[in-house]
């Protein structure tokens, strides 16, 4: 009972700290690092001094060995502030899981401390131009020469690439191999020679971070770095991680569901029309009623989620629903705010249009809606046989 009191105490502690953070050190900042797409340096390096990039990393290692169920409350406080900064941490995150549950005891020696302290930074690279939702689809290759992979290939859509360091690279070790997942190996990616970031993407929103076209040319990788020691693991070690990614993008939509219902009671109150304040119209009733119920229920899936991760039980049904939920909820209570507040959500003198702008991304991003229906319904068959 103790222990369990501990840890709520110390939840309580992080995220009192995370939101003076936010209050004092992002918030004043947000609007003109958003609006002229400018990297945050200066608060990347006080969220390294804080322990942010090592979260969930065991204390062994350096990290902060939180709860994934705290690290979801954490990213929807920061997403709620500026929804861009939550990616610097999540891409990071997933590369670093990987290599915790998946990695050999060298590996998780080596890299896990350098992966919390922010030391190394990174993401994923996962996506091609030609296979994104269809990850089995990817060419990139990594030829065994020596003690060394010889990497040929491209990635695009590469969260944290330009001012990181290092990725979780998906490579074909085997491109002949049937079924294609057993050709499939996951490298720890330096940058170094024949790693080259072709091109920095320009985005409708989720502006600040770094997303790269990826371009490697004979590109040299140490066997030792090859993610498990064993060929053939790397779909299903990654899956792992995007289970983690999908309850960190869902909270982030629960962040951004929850900033439009705030910015929305808000100027409902203020708001006058037809000599009474917009919130005692029951048309904004109506909305701001829906907005309110989303972002509990979206708060409470994603909850559910992060404790079967916790668990380590199987969770792509769970994790799925909190994506698709949370994200849609988003996305429909930033369409809502943009409405309530009329000519004025349209401009950017409201934080309204960039949430309006950022939410799309949330149900493309680790794995599209469309496709979280599919996981969830298979997975609803498969524990429920006839």
């Amino acid at each position: 009972m103790k222990d369990q009191q501990d840890a709520f105490e110390q939840e309580d502690m992080m995220l009192d700290m995370i939101d003076r953070f936010l209050k004092t050190e992002v918030e004043p900042h947000v609007r003109k690092l958003e609006n002229d797409d400018i990297y945050p340096e200066e608060i990347v390096e006080k969220m390294k001094e804080m322990g942010l990039f090592g979260c969930i990393i065991a204390e062994e290692y350096g990290g902060l060995g939180l709860s994934t169920a705290t690290y979801a409350r954490i990213i929807e406080r920061i997403s709620k502030t500026w929804m861009s900064l939550s990616g610097i941490i999540n891409s990071h995150l997933i590369m670093a899981s990987a290599v915790q549950r998946a990695g050999t005891q060298g590996q998780k020696a080596e890299f896990l401390p350098r992966f919390a302290t922010g030391e190394l930074r990174g993401g994923i690279g996962l996506t091609e131009p030609d296979a994104g939702t269809d990850l089995q689809a990817i060419r990139t290759t990594a030829k065994r020469d020596g003690d060394d992979y010889v990497v040929n290939g491209a990635k695009t859509w590469i969260t944290n690439s330009l001012y990181g360091n290092c990725i979780a690279l998906l490579v074909k070790t085997d491109p002949e191999a049937q079924p294609r997942h057993k050709g499939m190996s996951l490298l720890i990616a330096e940058k170094g020679p024949g790693f080259e970031v072709v091109r920095k993407l320009q985005k409708l929103g989720y502006r600040g971070i770094d997303t790269c076209e990826l371009l490697f040319t004979d590109y040299r990788v140490p066997y030792s770095r090859l993610i498990g020691g064993q060929e053939g693991q790397g779909l299903k070690q990654i899956l792992s991680g995007l289970e983690l990614g999908r309850i960190n993008v869902a909270a982030r939509g629960v962040g951004v569901a929850r900033a439009a219902m705030e910015e929305s009671v808000k100027y409902a109150q203020i708001r006058k029309t037809f000599g009474k304040p917009i919130c005692e119209h029951q048309a904004i009733q109506l909305m701001l009623g829906e907005m309110a119920t989303r972002v509990e229920a979206a708060r409470l899936l994603v909850d559910s989620a992060a404790k079967a991760f916790d668990e380590g039980k199987r969770c792509d049904m769970e994790a799925g629903m909190a994506k698709y939920f949370a994200t849609e909820a988003a996305l429909k209570n930033a369409t809502d705010a943009l409405r309530i507040h009329g000519g004025y959500g349209y401009s950017k003198e409201y934080n309204v249009e960039r949430l309006y702008r950022d939410a799309p991304l949330l149900t493309i991003g680790e794995g599209t809606n469309e496709m979280q229906r599919i996981i969830i319904a298979r997975q609803l068959v498969e524990r429920n046989p006839a």
